[in-house]
C-alpha cells in the first residue's frame, strides 16, 4: 500500500517526533544540544513555524508547532536534519544515516489536546527516568512557561494566555498542569496519532478539518469518532 503524504495543514498545531536510526543517540554533548536548536530557531523563523513547546532527549526529540503555510514544517525539518546530520556526523567522525526514516508528525485539535500534548512533552524526561521534575530538565521548553528563564525560540499558543491574566498567574497554572500529568489514554492518542499520521481530535473537528484536506485523516471515514482503542491501535 502506497504511504500517506504527510498531514500539514497551516494554521492548525501539529505535534511532530523524530527518532534516531535504530534508537542511536543523536545528541552525545551540550554543544550538540545547544547546535540544534540554534538550527531550530534559525529555521522556525525562516520558514514561518511557531514553536510551541519542545524536548530533546538523547535519540529523539518532540516539537508542537504550527505552520504558517502547507510547505513551512517539512520545509523546515528538511533543512535542520540535512545540517544537523552533517554537523554531527562531523563532530562524531562517522558517516551514514542518522534518523529514522522521515519523521513523524500529527495534526491536533487546539482545545482538545494543546495543553495535553504540552505536559506529554514536558514530561519525556521524566517518564524516562532522567529527572525527577519537568522543571530540572534543561533541554525542553519547560522552564519556559514556568517562568524560569526566557527561551526565545518558543511562541505560546493563545490557549496558553488564556490560563491567567498574570504572568504568574499563567505559570502558577500550567506547572499545576504539568504536576496533574497526563491520563494514560491522553498519552496513548498522542503517541500512537503522530506514529501513525492520523489527526486526533474530536468527531466534529475532524469533520471540518476533511474539508481543508484530501488527505485521508483517520483510519475510520472522515468525520466519525475515535474510540480510544481505535486512537490507539
Amino acid at each position: 500500500m502506497a504511504r500517506l503524504p504527510r498531514l500539514t495543514v497551516p494554521g492548525y498545531p501539529h505535534h511532530v517526533i523524530q527518532r534516531g536510526n535504530n534508537r542511536q543517540p543523536i545528541f552525545t554533548s551540550q554543544a550538540d544540544y545547544e547546535f540544534f536548536l540554534d538550527l531550530l530557531d534559525e529555521n522556525a523563523r525562516k520558514f514561518g513555524v511557531a514553536i510551541h513547546a519542545y524536548v530533546l532527549m538523547g535519540n529523539h526529540f518532540h516539537l508542537l508547532a504550527t505552520p504558517q503555510t502547507d510547505t513551512a514544517l517539512p520545509q523546515m525539518m528538511q533543512a535542520i536534519g540535512r545540517r544537523y546530520v552533517r554537523y554531527f556526523n562531523n563532530a562524531q567522525q562517522r558517516s551514514g544515516t542518522l534518523w529514522e526514516g522521515r519523521y513523524k508528525a500529527t495534526l491536533i485539535q487546539a482545545d482538545r489536546y494543546l495543553l495535553a500534548c504540552m505536559v506529554y512533552i514536558d514530561l519525556n524526561p521524566v517518564r524516562a527516568g532522567l529527572v525527577g521534575q519537568a522543571r530540572d530538565y534543561p533541554w525542553s521548553s519547560h522552564a519556559h512557561y514556568i517562568g524560569l528563564r526566557m527561551d526565545k525560540l518558543v511562541t505560546p499558543h493563545p490557549l496558553y494566555w488564556e490560563l491567567g491574566n498574570t504572568p504568574f498567574a499563567r505559570e502558577a497554572a500550567y506547572a499545576g498542569l504539568v504536576q496533574a500529568g497526563v491520563s494514560v489514554t491522553q498519552q496513548m492518542d498522542l503517541t500512537q496519532s503522530t506514529l501513525h499520521g492520523w489527526a486526533l481530535g474530536e468527531a466534529g473537528f475532524m469533520g471540518e478539518l476533511q474539508k481543508r484536506t484530501s488527505r485521508r485523516l483517520s483510519k475510520t471515514s472522515a468525520g466519525r469518532p475515535l474510540s480510544s482503542s481505535k486512537r490507539a491501535s
